[in-house]
């Protein structure tokens, strides 16, 4: 194995004698402004926070949930600019001026999203876990404009995962959200 050497500012490292200390990252923080289901929001971060932390953790936004924390089952999908991605591989302070879209943001004035609404009426859940990754990941596959099938639709959903086996009701779900049935 080679050694690798790091340039480092030299307020961040410290040395005693045969000890060389360095600074955490959780001694820095990060002021980030992003806009979370409609609402600016002005935070400072540690650095090393994925976005599905920041949103269950200190925004009290529960409905994303950390399913494998890996980005291989979908549970935690929100929108970032409109676009369907998994929040625990994300930072959050990468996100400085987005908007984001969680599957509480979903519903306005009290009335459900048409998603929302639709996987009621399909029974498109059972344990309810994925849930708000599928309804999040289906907003924005209806906003691509790309499925047009139920095979396009299972294909372009492959990145959520429902381990009860609730696919043909969530199929049917986003089709009555695209008025195709």
């Amino acid at each position: 194995m080679v050694p690798i050497a790091l340039s480092l500012p030299s307020d961040s490292v410290a040395q005693s004698g045969a000890q060389t200390v360095t600074k955490t990252a959780a001694q820095v923080s990060v002021p980030v402004t992003i806009t979370i289901n409609g609402k600016p929001r002005a935070l400072t971060l540690d650095p090393r926070s994925t976005l599905l932390d920041v949103l269950r953790e200190q925004l009290d936004l529960t409905g994303s949930k950390k399913g494998c924390d890996q980005g291989q089952c979908g549970a935690c999908t929100v929108l970032i600019n409109g676009r369907r991605v998994v929040s625990c591989l994300t930072l959050a302070v990468m996100q400085d001026g987005a908007s984001i879209t969680t599957v509480e943001g979903l519903a306005t004035d009290g009335k459900l999203h048409p998603l929302q609404q639709a996987f009621i009426d399909h029974d498109a859940f059972q344990c309810g876990y994925c849930t708000p990754g599928q309804i999040c990941s289906a907003a924005g596959l209806i906003a691509e404009g790309k499925a047009r099938t139920p095979d396009q639709i299972r294909e372009l959903m492959s990145g959520n995962i429902c381990r009860c086996g609730a696919y043909p009701n969530i199929v049917a779900a986003i089709q009555q959200a695209m008025g195709q049935s």
